[in-house]
């Protein structure tokens, strides 16, 4: 099959961002396993093809809210991979100079609203900024918010989901379906064969992707951006994935068989896809060039860890500046 949607430049970029999340990711795992980085991390290896799709489809100027596993929505929305790394082990030349940390991770500069340490805590954040667009600075950008199937029990999902619906909002719901929340299994604690369908219950559109596949991701989203900034408001887009890793690095996972989890990596892995897709999109990259990009992402995200090793922590003085408006 021959490529007439993508140019070269278009999968190249979203390869080397799937690449960068993964990179990152196994650096952070990495250096937390060996007791280098503080408090508690989450990694979103294999889930990568969902952050990317999804903000490729987005401008700058629009808004993401994210989740406590938001390092892959940071790094797909345009972060400095530098000044993420040395957020996360604290340093004063982080994001947010060391005090937000893995969980709180921030950069309004490019629209990314922060990670958050509730799950849930995003909905009202994204849906709040859309109604800003809306009604109070009355301009065309769009915003969106992350969240996991475990997240959409919760009352901020309704609330936001009502809210947005009602007011007609320039929002996009992302569900990420990794089929896990914590330690509890999806069916467990939900009796809709599919977190889209709830979309209904509020005249929204729901709608069901491959979160494996960034080209199904993109074209899903760029849809639902597109109809959110002609004034027709909210989407719901479901990503059916698969949480690879534990709920936070270091779980034991004694509530599954890492066996068959391996094996669902194995099938699935999203950058593996993507260079089979280019074959069938009659060679638009080749396997050489992917080559080459893993090698580029290795470098940067080895210059990352240095920048923050070679980072300085926050003066002890100044722990509680910023808590409190001057």
């Amino acid at each position: 099959m021959v490529n007439e949607k993508y140019t070269k430049e278009q999968a190249a970029q979203m390869y080397e961002t799937m690449c960068t999340i993964r990179k990152f990711e196994e650096s952070v795992k990495h250096d937390f396993l060996a007791g280098e980085i503080p408090g508690f991390t989450h990694v979103y290896i294999g889930e990568e093809a969902i952050a990317t799709g999804v903000c490729a489809a987005l401008r700058t100027d629009d808004v993401i809210a994210s989740t406590h596993r938001g390092h892959g929505h940071c790094v797909a929305k345009g972060a400095d991979v530098n000044r993420m790394m040395a957020e996360i082990f604290g340093k004063k030349t982080g994001l947010c100079q060391g005090r937000g940390g893995s969980m709180h991770i921030a950069d309004f500069s490019i629209g990314m609203l922060g990670a958050n340490g509730v799950v849930g805590g995003g909905f009202n954040l994204a849906t709040g900024a859309a109604l800003a667009y809306k009604n109070v600075l009355k301009n065309d950008k769009v915003a969106v918010v992350f969240f996991g199937d475990g997240a959409s029990n919760r009352g901020t999902f309704h609330e936001a989901m009502n809210a947005a619906s009602a007011w007609n909002l320039p929002v996009v719901f992302i569900n990420e379906m990794n089929c896990w929340a914590s330690t509890t299994p999806y069916r467990t604690t939900c009796n809709v064969e599919n977190i889209s369908d709830r979309a209904a219950g509020y005249h929204v559109p729901g709608v069901i992707v491959d979160g494996q596949d960034v080209f199904a991701v993109y074209e899903a989203t760029k849809e639902a951006v597109e109809r959110a900034r002609r004034g027709e408001g909210p989407t719901l887009i479901e990503c059916k994935t698969y949480r690879i890793e534990g709920h936070f690095v270091g779980d034991p996972q004694l509530y599954r068989s890492k066996e068959e989890t391996m094996q669902i990596f194995h099938d699935t892995d999203p950058l593996k896809r993507f260079r089979v897709q280019m074959e069938e999109m009659g060679g638009l990259m080749t396997s050489a060039e992917c080559d080459a990009i893993d090698k580029k992402c290795d470098q940067k995200i080895k210059a990352a860890k240095e920048f923050a090793m070679n980072s300085e922590y926050p003066d002890e003085s100044e722990y509680l500046k910023y808590v409190y408006e001057d």
